[in-house]
């Protein structure tokens, strides 16, 4: 763990729900604190890494899970009609790995798709009060 690390930060205990809802096989789901989007979830490894081919084969079998259990959940939650799926880790404090799983709902405006979807970052987040309710409609949907 690096404490510098805001994903490493977060992985622990005590962390908001928002922050942990999942916690399996080494990986943890959140809801990201900086979107204005309902459902735009991170999937990252409880342990540092900064760069995907550092996992280990456990790990690499245990994200194809989480990455298909995210979408699947975000279908039946949010009604989303696809996912995105991003990896860059590449701001300051955030270079740990972690996966963006992003809901493309089905009346996404043309200006917010594909690439275009960060957008969603340039503007005013989610409630931390919405991102628990979310994070509690996610979790019950999550299969065992």
């Amino acid at each position: 763990m690096d404490p510098d690390c805001y994903a490493c930060r977060m992985g622990c205990d005590d962390a908001p729900l928002r922050e942990r809802f999942v916690r399996r096989d080494g990986w943890r789901v959140a809801l990201d604190f900086n979107s204005s989007l309902e459902g735009w979830l991170i999937i990252t490894p409880l342990r540092h890494l900064q760069s995907i081919d550092e996992l280990t084969d456990d790990e690499a079998v245990a994200l194809g899970r989480l990455l298909r259990d995210a979408s699947r959940v975000l279908h039946n939650v949010t009604g989303c009609i696809k996912t995105y799926v991003m990896l860059f880790a590449e701001a300051d404090g955030f270079a740990h790995v972690h996966f963006h799983v992003v809901p493309r709902m089905a009346d996404q405006p043309d200006d917010r798709k594909g690439p275009a979807i960060f957008a969603y970052l340039k503007e005013q987040p989610v409630s931390e009060s919405r991102r628990d309710e979310l994070a509690e409609q996610l979790r019950a949907a999550w299969p065992s």
